[in-house]
């Protein structure tokens, strides 16, 4: 085997990084995860995750963790509700049975992002993930790397994988090439205990989500954590919108008197999250890599997720590829179908690249169309609805 006798580092303990750390595992290799995060529980964890049946769903299933995972699936989490700007119910799901038998019967099911965390660090041996261990750099050493984390350590591995996020420490050792703007922008508000503070929009909510759809506008939103909920106020706007906007994403009346004004058609219902919301709101540009990247391999090092091909959210394919990464570089590097470590990572990123731009362009194609005139009939269309 490729890593027989060798030493894997993985930078970064999100879905993708866990997920290969725990399939190398499997296989017998020696890893290692270095996190920033201090322990375990030191992050507040975002939205539900949806799996896909060929993405994340498979590995996993190739993880062994179905069990696991299904004792843990979010009851609901999957039903929607798409209303218009008037916050009239255009389509609901909230019909369709969740469970049966002893998988999801639904194609997505979601599940808090703290809980596969949680079961991923589970399945793993003792002392695998190293907290409070933050990448700053690396440099050649013998035929792999000598990693230096800010906590003054400095660890070698023969192959590195960098797991670490859209902001990737690591992707500048392999190529050079940078995200561009998509063009749109979101604003992330959350509110804790939702259903005392905003009833109305919880119980519209019911326990899964809600997309609101206007012409070039959305209010997206659905559980995020116990008793909370998350939103994305979802706009086209300049990608110097942040610091030319003027606002104060601590002040929680200026944010409702621009959004009254921005989304002006829109019901009043929304102005509850704006009045109840945690401080401060949180806004994202959102980027993607390119759909043509190309680089050339290395025999000790490479990516995944969204180190690799960062796309923005509008398909649910960003935790999905990056779990299906890992799959597929685990499988690469211990199958005994490639001589060498330069052509088993090389051939994986071949294809990881043409998954990503696939996924990709449909996350662009999806935001165009949700960010548009007409977004509602054209969103139904995707969605399959009549």
């Amino acid at each position: 085997m490729l890593l027989e006798n060798k030493q894997v580092a993985i930078i970064g303990a999100g879905p993708g990084g866990l997920t290969l750390a725990r399939l190398l595992q499997i296989k017998g290799v020696n890893v290692k995860v270095y996190e920033r995060d201090v322990n375990k529980d030191a992050r507040v964890q975002g939205s539900p995750l949806d799996m896909h049946e060929n993405s994340g769903w498979q590995a996993i299933r190739k993880a062994d963790l179905v069990e696991a995972f299904t004792k843990n699936v979010r009851q609901n989490a999957d039903k929607k509700i798409i209303i218009n700007e008037k916050a009239e119910i255009i389509y609901s799901d909230h019909n369709h049975i969740m469970i049966k038998g002893s998988e999801p019967e639904v194609s997505r099911p979601e599940i808090d992002r703290g809980a596969l965390r949680r079961i991923f660090l589970d399945s793993l041996a003792p002392e695998t993930v190293v907290w409070d261990s933050h990448f700053i750099s690396m440099e050649k050493q013998n035929e792999g790397w000598l990693l230096n984390l800010k906590n003054g350590a400095s660890v070698y591995a023969d192959l590195v994988v960098g797991a670490d996020g859209a902001n990737s420490k690591i992707r500048p050792y392999i190529t050079d090439i940078k995200a561009f703007y998509s063009g749109i922008t979101m604003l992330e508000i959350n509110i804790q205990n939702a259903k005392e503070v905003t009833p109305h929009i919880y119980k519209l909510l019911n326990g899964g989500k809600v997309m609101a759809f206007g012409d070039g506008k959305n209010v997206l939103g659905g559980q995020k954590f116990i008793g909370g909920l998350g939103f994305y106020i979802s706009f086209k706007q300049d990608e110097n919108w942040v610091a030319n906007s003027s606002l104060d994403f601590y002040n929680k009346a200026q944010l409702l008197e621009w959004f009254k004004k921005e989304y002006s058609d829109w019901s009043s219902i929304w102005y509850g999250i704006f009045e109840h919301m945690e401080i401060p709101a949180i806004p994202r540009p959102i980027y993607c890599m390119p759909l043509d990247q190309t680089w050339e391999s290395k025999p000790d090092v490479t990516l995944l997720g969204d180190a690799a091909h960062v796309m923005p959210p509008f398909a649910g394919e960003g935790a999905n590829t990056s779990m299906f990464d890992a799959l597929e570089l685990n499988e690469f590097l211990t199958s005994g179908q490639f001589d060498t470590l330069r052509e088993a990572i090389s051939t994986y990123e071949f294809n990881m690249r043409k998954r990503a731009s696939a996924a990709a362009k449909q996350s662009l194609e999806n935001g165009e169309h949700m960010h548009s005139a007409g977004a509602m009939e054209k969103m139904l269309h995707a969605f399959g609805i009549k």
